[in-house]
Formats: structure tokens, C-alpha cells, sequence
């Protein structure tokens, strides 16, 4: 029997850079169901229960930033006290100027860690000189927490939430492990309420926790990172060495591996939340049935599509200022969200082109629509369905292509070496590939009723029976994982 080894294990909970806690880690598994146990323990005593649930999750916040850990208390402290602020000043303009403070010091932030070097090799370019990149740590969920961060203010301004009393119930909001890395954006008017009435999670949370937990796993190691590994990632990388037909493909198995991947850690993060007692809201609703780019905007990342019209579009002036100043609006609103995710001119690339789709639809429907008589039918809906699918992946090769001449060669190949005889070849080399998306497709395809239902019964097994459920979901996972840890895609941003 080997013995304890405290420098391994010291090694093991240290920070590493290349080795984040990450929900579908072992080490995550195993800490998470200690907290959980003590959690449990305390929940009689809530500033105790509270305190510890901080205290793991900037714990789980440093292995993933190391010292940015820090920076996440500044914006803490900075919040609270802005906050509290913006609660006795009762002028107009006093309160525009705190709303104005914490965004600069919040997007401030965003500039330099994630678009110093952008902007500053840009202007060197544009002005015929060189540049040498800083090395700047981005931290991890910058983009998640600065965005929760002046929500909160901008609530307290509308009155839509008062002033947090509570340190430790704001620091508690901000810091809480499950949204902290890759969203959903939980709003504070939506769980602030939940942390000060001290919730208990019921058996139908823990059955949905631990349904949703399953669903997330399977979704990110089974589907996604088996994906990426064993097919996308090669095409992306070398689209100039593949037909047009296994570019498609590639785009393709890209979109189902990006959805994955990303409504598996949300998926995660509100399972985690319900086991102790706090509700999030949806953030991923069947985004491949939706019939136009308007829809798939309300089913895709629904929290930060709804923060970006509640913070962004409405306060540009929404649709209140004519046709023309709405699609303005738009096109403003989506090449921010876009270059929101990351310091890349094909992230701004992408949001423009989610823009125009945005922009075209409503111009569309508009100006023509199918006759009475075809509009509802299935074949309309199928057809609409479909015509939005391939829209919208179009959009994520912007989004996965590592430069300007890689998407040229995927299209290029697409238009003049298609190929669409290497089919039966493709299907016979890539067998478990095809196998797997045409499953998660059908899945993703599944009536709502039937989802509703699967809920249901999993709910209805008794304990023992729902963790033999996710002991088989987890030697799956282990049976299909890749050889080394596959991050989540969202992390970097």
C-alpha cells in the first residue's frame, strides 16, 4: 500500500497553470463532496456555512489565477462600497457618476489584460513599427465577473434591487464557484434575494442538481472533447489538407462540439448550484431548433444575451428611435458581444456577421413572408430550421478559424473541391465520429416533452439508485476521455 506522499499532495492543491480545477476533474469531484458534507453540517449556522463557501470558492478561484484571486476581492470591496454609496446619494448626476465609476473601472480592466496588446500591436501596424507583446495573465472569468459586477450597480440605479447591506452576502454572490469561470451571468436581483433567506436544497433540487450534473459530463467529455480531439481540431488546423466536404463537416462537428462543451459547464454550474440550494436560471434552451438568428439569440448563452439587451442595446436606445437607429443598435451591440470574446479580429469578425443575420432577418420578415397557407406547416418549419442552422455555422467558423487564411482555405475548399464522393470513405474512416453526431443531434432533436419526462424519472428513483446513474455516467467519462485535460472553451474568456 503506497503512503502518503504530503509533497505530492501539496504539489496536487497548489496552482498550476496548465492544470485548473475544473468540474470534470477528479480533484474537483472529490474536494466538492467534502464542502458538500460540511455544508451540510453547518446549515444551521449560516455565516459559518457562508464563510466556507467563500473560502472554497477563491480556493477553486486561485487554482484556476493564482494571485488574480485578489483582484476578484478588489472588485468585491469596490462593489460593496459603490453600491452602498449610490444608496445615500440622491442626486441624479451623483449616481450617474458612481454607474460611470465602476464601469471604467470594470471595462478598464477588460482593456488591459484582454486587449492591451491588441490595440497597442494594431496601432504599431497601422503606423509601420513593431511591437513586443506584454505578458499579461488573463484571469480566469474576467469577462463573467465585470459583467455581474455592473449589472449590480446599474440595478441599484433603475431601482430594480437595493443597495447589498451585507459584505458578506455580496462577496458571497460574487465569488460563488459554480458561475465564476464560465458564466451563466447570474444577475445579484436574482440570487441575492436567495442568499438572504438561507436556502436549503429540497430532494427535487438535489434529483435536478445531480440529472443536470450527468447531462453536463456527458455533453463535455463524451461529445465535446472527443469531438475536438479525434476530428474538429484537425481540420481547423490544417483546412487546406481536407475536401470541402470534410471542411463542411468539420464546421459542422465544430457547432455541435462548441455547444457541448459550453451548456455542459452551464449545465454543471446549475447542478452544482441546486445541490446547495440555489437556483439558476436556463442558460442554454435547444439553440439548434430555433427558425431565424432572432430566436437562436433567445435560446443560445441566454444570459449574456439578455445582459447584452438589458445593458447594452436598450440603453443605446432599443428599438425606440426608429428603424434605422435599431439596427445601428444591433450591429453595435453584437461586434461588442463579439469582441467581448476575446482579443481577436475574428471575434469581431463574427460578432459583425451575427450582427447583419440579425439585421438581414428583421428586414426579411418585414419586407416578405411565406404565403398563410405554408407558413406553419412542418416543411416551413423544418426548412427554417435548417436554413438558420447553416447561418449560424457559418458564423462559429469565424468564431474557430485561427486567422483570415485558414477560413479562406475552408471556403475555397467548400466552392472548388467539394468532393461529395469521399463520402462513403469518410463515413467508414470517421465511423464513431458520424455516430456520435448524428446521437447528439438527435438528442439535441428530442421533443421537450420526452426531456420533461426523462427529469421526471430520474427524480422519481430514490437515492441510490440516482448515484449509480452518475457512477455510470462517470466511468463513461472515463472510459472516453482524452489523454490529457481538455479545458473548457469558454475559460478563455
Amino acid at each position: 500500500m503506497n503512503e502518503f506522499d504530503p509533497h505530492l499532495a501539496a504539489q496536487l492543491l497548489a496552482y498550476d497553470r496548465a492544470n485548473p480545477l475544473l468540474f470534470n476533474t477528479g480533484l474537483f469531484m472529490v474536494l466538492f463532496l467534502g464542502l458538500l458534507l460540511a455544508y451540510q453540517a453547518m446549515r444551521r449556522w449560516r455565516t459559518a456555512k457562508m464563510l466556507l463557501v467563500i473560502l472554497f470558492s477563491l480556493y477553486f478561484y486561485y487554482k484556476s489565477s493564482a494571485e488574480c484571486c485578489f483582484i476578484l476581492l478588489g472588485v468585491c470591496l469596490s462593489d460593496y462600497a459603490l453600491g452602498r454609496w449610490m444608496g445615500i446619494v440622491n442626486s441624479k448626476l451623483g449616481r450617474k457618476l458612481i454607474i460611470a465609476l465602476n464601469v471604467c473601472l470594470n471595462v478598464g480592466m477588460l482593456v488591459y489584460f484582454k486587449y492591451f496588446n491588441l490595440i497597442f500591436s494594431t496601432l504599431a501596424d497601422m503606423a509601420g513599427r513593431s511591437f513586443d507583446p506584454l505578458d499579461i495573465a488573463l484571469p480566469a472569468g474576467i469577462s463573467f465577473f465585470t459583467f455581474r459586477s455592473i449589472s449590480y450597480l446599474v440595478d441599484i440605479y433603475r431601482g430594480q434591487i437595493q443597495p447589498c447591506r451585507s459584505l458578506l452576502d455580496y462577496v458571497f454572490f460574487l465569488t460563488f464557484f459554480p458561475p465564476l469561470l464560465a458564466g451563466p451571468v447570474v444577475r445579484a436581483k436574482d440570487m441575492l434575494p436567495q442568499i438572504a433567506a438561507n436556502p436549503q436544497a429540497t430532494s427535487r433540487m438535489v434529483s435536478e442538481g445531480l440529472f443536470l450534473i450527468i447531462c453536463g459530463l456527458l455533453k463535455k467529455i463524451v461529445v465535446a472533447d472527443y469531438l475536438s480531439g479525434n476530428f474538429v481540431d484537425r481540420v481547423f488546423e490544417n483546412p487546406s489538407l481536407y475536401t470541402g466536404f470534410e471542411n463542411m463537416m468539420g464546421s459542422i462537428g465544430f457547432a455541435l462540439q462548441l455547444y457541448c462543451d459550453f451548456s455542459g459547464y452551464s449545465d454543471m454550474a446549475i447542478g452544482l448550484a441546486l445541490l446547495m440550494g440555489y437556483r439558476f436560471k436556463e442558460n442554454f434552451n435547444s439553440p439548434y431548433k430555433s427558425q431565424s438568428p432572432t430566436e437562436f439569440w433567445k435560446r443560445w448563452h441566454i444570459s449574456l444575451s439578455s445582459w447584452l439587451m438589458d445593458y447594452l442595446y436598450i440603453p443605446l436606445g432599443g428599438n425606440r428611435k426608429g428603424k434605422h437607429r435599431q439596427r445601428l443598435n444591433l450591429m453595435l451591440t453584437m461586434l461588442i458581444g463579439g469582441l467581448w470574446h476575446g482579443a481577436s479580429w475574428m471575434y469581431l469578425l463574427w460578432g459583425g456577421y451575427n450582427g447583419l443575420l440579425l439585421v438581414g432577418h428583421k428586414a426579411v420578415r418585414k419586407s416578405w413572408r411565406l404565403p398563410e397557407h405554408l407558413r406553419n406547416t412542418q416543411w416551413a418549419r423544418c426548412g427554417n430550421v435548417v436554413l438558420t442552422f447553416i447561418l449560424i455555422t457559418i458564423g462559429f467558423t469565424f468564431f474557430r478559424a485561427n486567422s483570415m487564411q485558414d477560413l479562406g482555405d475552408m471556403y475555397t475548399a467548400m466552392f472548388t473541391n467539394f468532393h461529395l464522393d469521399v463520402l462513403p470513405q469518410f463515413v467508414a474512416g470517421y465511423a464513431t465520429i458520424v455516430a456520435l453526431m448524428v446521437g447528439a443531434f438527435a438528442l439535441h432533436f428530442m421533443p421537450d416533452r420526452i426531456y420533461d419526462r426523462l427529469i421526471d424519472r430520474f427524480t422519481a428513483m430514490p437515492l441510490i439508485g440516482q448515484s449509480m446513474m452518475l457512477a455510470i455516467a462517470i466511468f463513461i467519462v472515463i472510459q472516453t476521455r482524452q489523454s490529457s485535460l481538455v479545458p473548457f472553451i469558454y475559460l478563455q474568456y
